[in-house]
């Protein structure tokens, strides 16, 4: 297992905030040519998942998206115009009530939410031809790597897979969310949870308290009264620490990509983990921010992430060719139109 450097962030986009916010705001998202299927899930409700459909024998990726993200997000849009130019096929199965239309059941979705991953990828894995590769971002990239972990050689249907900015320590991403600057994050994302919520109590009342969810000023407070009740965990500490995928890394044994920023607002460089199991590659550039990653001269473009992404999905362990070379150090070493988690 290695830890690498390799992304350079362009000169004229300097910080965590800036390379968070520019690609997901101001670049034009790649038009995509989604088929949307709807499937019935166990417990009832409905899952949403919007296909490319590529050339038979070529390989299969399947993209879990992060909190409020959606197929229209940026990173999904540009992981899938990849997939479709190479006349490859691909999915983003939408998370509960995330495809613009309410879910049915008293549930959403979670950062550990490794039973929905389990059952989306065995619903696509008979129709890949080829090889099968899992990518998730942000919260989707934890949910995806709890799922590796605690499936393990159960998981090995999947050729290979790779994290995105996964909130590995939901803990410490969860304080450094409430602080300074990146209280505008937590707002973006409370701005459109507590409408989903107050339309749930309608479906369901008395799911949770309406006042106190209302109340809430930070992710903290917010899962405290919704997420972790309803999705079985005692408070939000007791979620926080049991879905936080950095417990799991060890257990992996298909080939995965961690990537995160040194510098993503949503979890300082310090509090990532150091060691992985052999299987596992992290990635920790010094720059990228929180699913940015935009590269090139102005206006810069995505195409730098998806092309890690499936680099590393065709068995390449080193980072695509660019100006700053890789280093290696010992694994002892420790709205649709904004950012998503």
């Amino acid at each position: 297992m290695s830890l690498l450097l390799s992304y350079t962030a362009p000169l004229w986009l300097p910080g965590g905030h800036a390379q968070t916010i520019y690609p997901a705001v101001c670049l034009a998202k790649p038009a995509v040519a989604f088929r949307r299927e709807r499937w019935q899930a166990p417990d009832g409700d409905f899952v949403d998942v919007d296909l490319v459909d590529g050339q038979p024998g070529q390989p299969f990726v399947v993209l879990f998206h992060g909190l409020e993200g959606s197929s229209n997000s940026h990173y999904a849009r540009a992981l899938m115009s990849e997939v479709a130019a190479r006349g490859w096929s691909g999915a983003v199965p939408h998370f509960r009530g995330c495809s613009g239309e309410a879910n049915l059941a008293p549930r959403f979705y979670h950062s550990g939410d490794a039973q929905e991953v389990d059952w989306v990828l065995r619903q696509l894995r008979p129709r890949a031809t080829g090889k099968f590769y899992a990518a998730g971002v942000s919260l989707g990239g934890n949910a995806l790597l709890c799922w590796l972990g605690q499936s393990q050689h159960q998981a090995d249907f999947i050729d290979a897979a790779a994290a995105v900015s996964a909130p590995l320590d939901l803990a410490q991403g969860g304080k450094a969310l409430s602080s300074g600057a990146n209280r505008l994050y937590t707002r973006m994302f409370l701005n459109t949870l507590k409408p989903k919520c107050l339309a749930k109590l309608e479906q369901f009342p008395g799911l949770f308290a309406r006042d106190a969810m209302l109340a809430a000023r930070d992710l903290h407070a917010f899962d405290n009264v919704v997420t972790a009740p309803l999705h079985g965990y005692r408070d939000a500490d007791d979620y926080w620490h049991r879905a936080s995928a950095k417990h799991v890394l060890q257990d992996i044994t298909v080939p995965t990509l961690v990537l995160n920023a040194q510098n993503d607002p949503f979890l300082p460089g310090r509090y990532l983990p150091r060691s992985a199991a052999p299987q596992v590659t992290l990635e920790y550039p010094r720059h990228g921010g929180h699913v940015g990653f935009a590269a090139g001269k102005l206006p810069g473009s995505t195409r730098w992430l998806p092309q890690r992404l499936i680099h590393f999905f065709e068995g390449g362990n080193t980072a695509p060719s660019s100006p700053q070379s890789c280093h290696a150090a010992s694994s002892q070493t420790h709205t649709e139109n904004a950012p998503h988690g």
